[in-house]
């Protein structure tokens, strides 16, 4: 991109809902709570013959160095160290404030160009608010509304006149990633039955790869995250329920390309009263969604909670790679008692993931990070595996006469043919008389038997069970002469 924008302000002045309008898509959360936004998120922006960076901040407040408020402050000041311009954003309804004044010192002291707008112009209830901007020594101000779109071209102008043209119009990195790809991408597709290629399946490690980070509050996610980047990226602290929205980071291992995206805790779904933790945990499903392989962060201390399952099964039901991360490994005393209890437990309560791997870390100082992430990229292959009808229809022969299927009114149940449709995860189509009479448990058993022939420990299988068709239905009977 050819420059970077960061959005700054004190809380609810409408910072998310612009960077939401200038993104093209809802990707940062917006309520009427002061203080939704908490992390620093980057989404790629476009602005009429403009395309940069843009960068969601925290609302600014005065707090106590010790209180998560400054932790918030600092990493807004992180933000407009690291951007090439900073919008100064006030609400024109409100008017100047004495908080706006503060922060605004702030700016000046940071050295980087401001452009200061006054936001929720829409009718004429905003212009006590924008003349009184004009004492912020900032310049003229820019009127807008960020929910209506009011005022956009006049905001461009702006950009280019702090900026100057050359640096405004910049060619863009040609190494940047592009978030509407991705996103179309990786969206939930329809289950259709594909035409099988025999070639042998080659698992492309040159890909960025997408990981998803879930789990209860207070796991340790953003804490593991940072540990990761070698940063502190994201806002952590001993409070629950920090992350708000689900923030994406690019990151390298390896050489690989990965971005992480870190989510909120998921609690079980009847303590979730208030609206915006709603949205937040929507938030983070849309991330597993968009994800390919999905960390689940366990508190090593208190592991296997309820909720813990039904993240791991959600999890598998979208389809999704899963790796269990014991976090806060080094305050577990006895650890090899733990660890086979750990490890016994896995495979009696995740009996639909059999073979799923764990790994014991610790976020905090980074010990098992190297055993996680090459966790990550063997499931990552497995969940990309592809295998060859000719070795299927082998295999569903030998199944066939080992252990044949149970028979429906006296009638065998015949498996004629078996392809694989997809993978991602890996997915088989099964043509058979009687589908509808294969029990459960006997689908049960050939998963099973797959996972266990064809080496595809960990991630979820699909099997589709179909009628073939008869040849020769349609054609009319031959009378007798």
């Amino acid at each position: 991109m050819s420059f970077t924008l960061a959005i700054v302000g004190r809380p609810n002045v409408g910072k998310s809902t612009l960077f939401n309008r200038l993104v093209g898509k809802k990707l940062a959360l917006v309520d009427d709570t002061p203080g939704v936004t908490r992390d620093r998120r980057r989404g790629d922006a476009k602005l009429g013959d403009l395309r940069f960076s843009v960068v969601d901040t925290a609302g600014l407040e005065e707090a106590d160095d010790s209180t998560l408020e400054a932790r918030m402050r600092d990493q807004t000041e992180q933000a407009i160290m690291e951007a090439d311009v900073s919008v100064f954003m006030i609400d024109a309804r409100a008017g100047v404030t004495p908080l706006d004044k503060s922060f605004s010192n702030m700016l000046r002291r940071a050295g980087k160009p401001v452009v200061l707008i006054a936001n929720k112009m829409e009718g004429r209830r905003g212009d006590d608010g924008f003349y009184d901007a004009y004492s912020m020594g900032f310049g003229e101000p820019v009127p807008v509304s960020a929910e209506h779109g009011e005022g956009m071209a006049d905001l461009r102008d702006a950009l280019v006149d702090a900026i100057g043209e050359e640096k405004a119009y910049a060619e863009e990195n040609a190494s940047g990633t592009d978030e509407d790809s991705f996103e179309d991408e990786f969206n939930i597709e329809a289950f259709e039955e594909l035409e099988e290629d025999e070639a042998e399946f080659a698992y492309d490690d040159t890909r960025p790869l997408k990981i998803a980070i879930v789990g209860r509050p207070n796991a340790g996610k953003s804490t593991l995250i940072n540990q990761m980047l070698g940063q502190e990226r994201l806002l952590t602290g001993p409070e629950a329920g920090i992350t708000r929205d689900s923030i994406s980071v690019d990151w390298e291992w390896k050489g690989r390309a990965i971005r992480l995206f870190d989510t909120a805790g998921m609690r079980r779904k009847a303590r979730v009263h208030e609206k915006l933790e709603k949205l937040s945990v929507a938030d983070a499903l849309r991330a597993i969604q968009y994800a390919e392989v999905v960390i689940i962060v366990f508190d090593a201390t208190i592991p296997f909670e309820k909720q813990d399952l039904h993240i791991v099964d959600l999890v598998a039901r979208e389809g999704r790679a899963p790796v269990l991360a014991f976090n806060k490994w080094d305050l577990v005393e006895n650890k090899q008692q733990a660890l086979t209890e750990l490890h016994e437990k896995t495979e009696r309560l995740l009996p639909q993931l059999r073979g799923l791997r764990t790994v014991t870390l610790s976020g905090q100082t980074g010990k098992g990070l190297r055993q996680l992430m090459e966790a990550v990229i063997a499931t990552d292959r497995v969940w990309n595996t592809r295998i060859p009808t000719s070795q299927l229809n082998r295999w569903v022969d030998g199944v066939q006469a080992y252990h044949p299927p149970p028979a429906v009114s006296g009638r065998r149940i015949r498996f004629k043919y078996i392809t694989q449709a997809k993978a991602r995860p890996p997915t088989f189509v099964v043509q058979c008389t009687r589908p509808e009479g294969v029990p459960a448990s006997y689908e049960r058993y050939l998963l099973n038997n797959l996972r266990a022939t064809f080496e595809l420990p960990g991630v979820p299988l699909r099997l589709h069970m179909r009628k073939g068709d008869n040849p020769y239905a349609n054609r009319k009977r031959r009378s007798n002469r």
